[in-house]
């Protein structure tokens, strides 16, 4: 008699880029504003897994509720929150593996990753251009690209972003708070860029500084531009 072995499971690892939110005190101000920059970029929250980190201001439970139940009826795609007691919380929004609410590791192996993070890369360079649709994420450094970034790109990273070409996509720099993060492109043809968490998008640009080359940093929370000689 055959007999036919299964075949086993395959199993796929997939990372995916998920956004922190730290909303302020007073929470109707502050959904006043996020109403107001998701008018101004809604492609940049549209479908993009949303983290609410609520560490720095103090809820009850009540509150916490209400609060969750006002970003719902935004349709925003909240994957986790953080930074409150997680019995409040359904399961789906419990805080995930890395997260504020995850207990500190022993002094030992601190520094093991103290040593490790030490010997990481730097800064990503690419020698082609980004096309439309791609996405690079590079939370350790700083990301520079020789060539062009199109329209519907993105680039994400933990330093600066330097483009010798046009950037016509997304660049977010200094994704960690880094606030001393600064954009250079050849061209400046953005759709958004995003300094350490302040954000400026099209619309607000100086039609100036189209198509010249550019530089942006952030200076008392306003990210600043202006064409570099």
């Amino acid at each position: 008699m055959l007999t036919q072995t299964r075949s086993s499971f395959n199993f796929h690892g997939r990372s995916f880029l998920a956004f922190v939110l730290t909303p302020s005190a007073p929470l109707h101000e502050w959904l006043l504003e996020l109403d107001d920059r998701a008018a101004q970029t809604s492609d940049f929250f549209a479908s993009r897994p949303l983290i609410v980190d609520l560490s720095k201001i103090e809820l009850t439970k009540l509150e916490l509720n209400s609060f969750l139940l006002q970003l719902q009826t935004r349709n925003f795609r909240l994957i986790s929150v953080e930074g409150v007691d997680p019995s409040w919380l359904a399961p789906a929004l419990e805080p995930l593996p890395g997260g504020k609410n995850t207990p500190y590791p022993s002094q030992e192996s601190s520094r093991a990753e103290h040593a490790e993070k030490a010997t990481e890369i730097q800064s990503l360079t690419l020698a082609t251009p980004l096309r439309s649709g791609q996405s690079i994420y590079f939370p350790n450094g700083d990301v520079s690209i020789s060539g062009s970034v199109a329209s519907g790109a993105e680039i994400v990273c933990g330093g600066s972003v330097h483009v010798y070409g046009s950037l016509r996509g997304r660049a977010i720099a200094g994704s960690a708070n880094n606030t001393t993060a600064r954009i250079f492109c050849r061209k400046f043809e953005a759709e958004l860029i995003v300094i350490g968490g302040f954000l400026k998008s099209s619309d607000s640009f100086d039609p100036d500084l189209y198509g010249k080359p550019v530089q942006a940093w952030l200076e008392e929370n306003t990210i600043m531009l202006k064409i570099m000689e």
